[in-house]
């Protein structure tokens, strides 16, 4: 890593990725981003940390973290101004999780629970992405990338699923079967 010009700064997506921050931060000299509203969930307190409240914080260089909550109050996803050939990228982790198909995200509550998200605050996270352009999403596993059109992606996932939630997809009936 220091061979490619080293870390400036850490963020990360929720509290299921902070085990080992306060380590790399330490090793690298860089300061960790995390919204405010994940502060109870910092087990291990550092100087290191720093929390930034409202709904966007620029770390300069074209990159900028949007709090979109959802999973968490304080989840966040990282914008790259110049990322896909300069067309935009979103980080997303787990925020808005990339599915199989690679044309479609998706929004959980709890991932482990297979519990989703309410519809409003699925609206909440696309209207938080909403003002930046992006082509791209990085999602938090291995080849889960949308390569191209990546934001028409995301608001064709949240009218799929907010009509799955409330029983208006095709061929869902109100008892759940198909």
């Amino acid at each position: 890593m220091r061979e490619l010009g080293g870390i400036a700064a850490i963020a990360i997506s929720h509290p299921h990725y902070y085990s080992s921050m306060i380590e790399w931060s330490h090793a690298f000299d860089a300061p960790i981003y995390i919204h405010a509203d994940e502060r109870q969930w910092v087990m291990r307190p550092d100087p290191a940390v720093r929390f930034w409240e409202g709904e966007t914080v620029s770390l300069g260089d074209g990159l900028t973290l949007i709090r979109c909550a959802g999973h968490y109050a304080g989840a966040q996803v990282l914008h790259w101004a110049t990322g896909a050939e300069g067309r935009g990228a979103l980080l997303t982790g787990d925020i808005l999780q990339v599915v199989q198909d690679r044309r479609y995200v998706s929004f959980m509550y709890s991932y482990p629970n297979l519990i989703p998200l309410p519809a409003a605050s699925v609206r909440r996270i696309v209207a938080a992405v909403g003002p930046f352009p992006y082509d791209r999403i990085h999602g938090a596993w291995w080849g889960r990338i949308i390569a191209r059109d990546a934001k028409a992606a995301v608001a064709r996932s949240a009218e799929r699923y907010i009509a799955a939630i409330e029983g208006r997809l095709p061929g869902i009936r109100e008892q759940g079967t198909r």
